[in-house]
């Protein structure tokens, strides 16, 4: 709390977007402590690869799911996936922090002016500029249904855009134009996240599947310091002198201080928020790494289902002060919500859980059966051609070690040296 001009003690609000984001970097930089930890005793982590013996089951079939991690394991068997990395890769790696770091202002300023639930689902506009970048900045091919996938995630973004809108012009006439113009405000911001976003997701995409690729670990310590420095050499400096409504400032960095020293529970909060902001990055690149920056950006928007039911529950069953109303406008939001898991379904397939569209009620006419025929025939290639590729890497180590490595040769292995040695 704080004193007035009359001297009357007044509760102030810890509303401070700019210090979110600057707990976000301080999170991350626990990364570069695995990642030192993992080279340091050889942990198996996904994207550091130690053991150069090629195995059957080690092979993965080269799908959208796995494009990531087939690419780097086809250069791994000749060469060690976990070699040493330059220091001019420490440096590359501002730059997503770049993105990061502009996309978490953005989002977190529109987030003042709309209900939590709106901010989240807004952000699975993402998919949309990602899907974009990923057909024509990384060249990987995205097929009729991922598209139809994706139109249904941008029908359920303007849906839920809509909804924000509704929301915020029902309360009394006096507000109407004051409330929309805010919110208006708010959703440009959250969009304009949501596409520094997807520049990120596909950049980290293109980082981890470079020549000398980057670890998963490495690359979100690294977001988190670069990321850090960035929040005090320059978006702190531009927070305290731009106006504001913190004190004269956007955002003043030492009543953000104080209010942080003097309350336990701002102490206990940001230490929740340290660690899961720490595993939410970890597991999202893990995404990125594994399956693709696509579906790092259809994961995101699953979020929203858990926030807009935690936030109905803690209005109704903990504090009216806090959470989330139940509105005339709510069952728009829930029809926006199952398009969106219809639109995430479709552009799923064809693995399991998902819709095909081949020429349902529900598929509105499209038939896309041959297409998944030539996909379904591709991965039964490509599973023929990984078990291939396995089976001729385990030959080639064993034939190395034989004639190499062992001290001991067999008197089979010294005739037939010795037979070609007469024909050379």
């Amino acid at each position: 709390g704080t004193v007035d001009e009359t001297g009357i003690p007044t509760v102030e609000l810890f509303q401070k977007p700019l210090f979110q984001t600057f707990g976000m970097f301080i999170g991350m930089m626990f990364g570069l402590i695995m990642h030192w930890f993992v080279l340091a005793f050889k942990i198996s982590f996904p994207g550091y690869d130690f053991d150069q013996d090629a195995d059957e089951s080690d092979i993965e079939i080269p799908t959208e799911k796995t494009s990531l991690t087939s690419k780097m394991k086809a250069e791994s068997n000749d060469d060690n996936a976990s070699k040493e990395i330059p220091l001019w890769m420490y440096f590359f790696l501002a730059i997503p922090a770049i993105f990061d770091l502009a996309a978490t202002a953005l989002c977190m300023m529109g987030l003042q002016y709309l209900d939590v639930s709106i901010y989240q689902m807004l952000r699975g506009s993402g998919i949309i500029f990602v899907a974009l970048m990923k057909q024509h900045v990384l060249k990987d091919h995205l097929h009729q249904y991922h598209w139809v996938g994706v139109f249904w995630n941008v029908v359920s973004v303007v849906i839920v855009g809509g909804t924000a809108m509704l929301a915020s012009g029902g309360d009394g006439e006096g507000s109407n134009n004051s409330n929309t113009s805010e919110t208006f405000w708010g959703v440009c911001l959250l969009m304009s996240g949501a596409f520094v976003q997807a520049v990120q997701f596909v950049f980290e995409e293109h980082v981890m599947t470079m020549d000398i690729p980057a670890p998963p670990l490495l690359l979100i310590g690294m977001e988190g310091l670069w990321g850090t420095i960035l929040s005090i050499c320059v978006m702190y400096p531009l927070g305290y002198y731009l106006p504001g409504s913190d004190h004269g400032s956007y955002e003043d960095p030492f009543n953000t201080w104080a209010m942080f020293t003097h309350s336990k529970n701002i102490q206990v909060a940001f230490f929740i928020y340290f660690f899961a902001i720490f595993f939410y990055n970890l597991f999202a690149v893990l995404v990125t790494f594994k399956l693709s920056s696509v579906w790092h950006a259809i994961l995101d928007n699953f979020r929203p289902i858990t926030v807009w039911g935690t936030d109905l529950f803690i209005f109704y069953y903990i504090n009216p002060l806090f959470g989330e109303v139940w509105t005339q406008w709510s069952y728009l939001q829930i029809f926006g919500m199952a398009v969106l898991l219809y639109g995430t379904a479709i552009y799923n397939a064809p693995n399991a859980g998902s819709l095909l569209l081949e020429g349902q009620w529900w598929a509105f006419g499209i038939n896309l059966s041959s297409e998944y025929e030539e996909v379904k025939r591709e991965l039964e290639q490509a599973e023929v051609d990984a078990k291939w590729e396995a089976k001729r890497q385990e030959f080639k180590v064993r034939t190395h070690s034989s004639f190499i490595e062992s001290p001991r040769i067999s008197i089979h292995t010294q005739a037939l040296r010795g037979i070609g040695a007469q024909h050379n």
